[in-house]
């Protein structure tokens, strides 16, 4: 097997720097958006043959990891909160929470119940797997599940959610706890179906000041992270706007921690500090500038990761619709292909 994503995980020396991308599966593809004609994303996650296509479309490109095709929103449906995906606007929760007595009603999800189809669509996506690429599975953070459950969708201010968490910080933790618990059931059941490393997404935890996120957050995510470490795979904790966060970050856990694109990768390693791994962090939108130019910027990152143990090349968020798949594949091509001082 491929396994150089799993060794630079684990700080183990590889022979070229291994890439996967957050969102290598969905819309810039051809053949995703020819599957969207037919079935919803909630179809395709809900029905593990589908989601199994989906995840293995873009390891043509090359990728040394597939990642779950899924979505973070997934646990709150089972959780007594409903959404769905209006077009052009994401997602919309059908019941914002706005009282205390909605929190005191969200369940604690059983994942074999809840969310069984995902567990499944993973042992699918293994057996498909065997012997190529290490599997990749993820869960969304606390806050960020949080705040569209809240908000209602998605939000810029996050008015709403620092409403309820500075004006009632007692129904802000129990929700917390509630998220947290159902998230770290979760993550631990896809360890047992089989995924090879988890990444714990707290997309939206960068609105947030270090302040907050130390009284409000970090003991919440703590919980999760140092649990689903103990299951023996990698764990990657990733934020977006988290460049003042990132030592606290390492301290709640992680093996692998993400570095977007607000830090340098030179600064990033050195606030979360040299003994764990990072992943990062060239700009989504630099995928649709010509080849030439995102192949450099990706060697500005690969250099100032300075040829040490654990990094994984990656963006600093998702693929964004549109991006040309030829330049997802040039760069893929060269951080493969790049030695550096050479």
């Amino acid at each position: 097997m491929n396994d150089r994503f799993l060794r630079a995980c684990r700080r183990e020396p590889v022979d070229v720097t291994p890439v996967w991308f957050m969102r290598q599966a969905g819309r810039y593809m051809a053949e995703y958006r020819k599957l969207r004609e037919k079935h919803t994303l909630l179809e395709i996650c809900k029905q593990p043959e589908l989601a199994l296509e989906v995840t293995m479309q873009p390891l043509r490109l090359g990728v040394d990891a597939a990642i779950l095709f899924a979505d973070i929103l997934l646990p709150l449906e089972p959780m007594g909160a409903p959404f769905e995906f209006a077009k052009g606007e994401g997602p919309v929760i059908h019941e914002p929470i706005a009282h205390v007595s909605q929190i005191d009603a969200l369940r604690v999800v059983d994942p074999h119940e809840g969310l069984q189809y995902v567990l499944d669509s993973v042992t699918l996506i293994k057996r498909e797997l065997t012997g190529k690429l290490p599997l990749i599975g993820f869960a969304g953070a606390p806050f960020t599940l949080a705040s569209y459950l809240v908000e209602g969708g998605k939000s810029t201010h996050f008015v709403k959610t620092k409403r309820l968490m500075y004006g009632e910080p007692k129904a802000w933790h129990l929700l917390m706890e509630k998220l947290s618990e159902t998230v770290r059931r979760y993550l631990r059941a896809q360890v047992e179906a089989g995924v090879d490393a988890l990444q714990l997404f707290d997309s939206w935890v960068g609105h947030l000041t270090v302040a907050d996120y130390r009284a409000f957050i970090k003991p919440h995510v703590s919980g999760i992270l140092q649990d689903v470490m103990k299951t023996g795979v990698p764990v990657i904790h990733f934020g977006t706007g988290t460049s003042h966060l990132l030592a606290d970050m390492r301290e709640a856990g992680g093996h692998v921690i993400g570095i977007d694109t607000t830090t340098s990768l030179i600064d990033g390693w050195q606030r979360v500090g040299y003994d764990r791994a990072v992943q990062g962090n060239l700009d989504p939108t630099l995928l649709f500038a010509p080849a030439e130019l995102a192949c450099e910027r990706a060697k500005l990152v690969l250099d100032a990761a300075a040829g040490r143990v654990g990094h994984i090349f990656n963006l600093g968020h998702g693929i964004l619709p549109e991006t040309p798949v030829e330049n997802v594949q040039s760069v893929i091509d060269f951080v493969h292909a790049y030695k550096r001082n050479a």
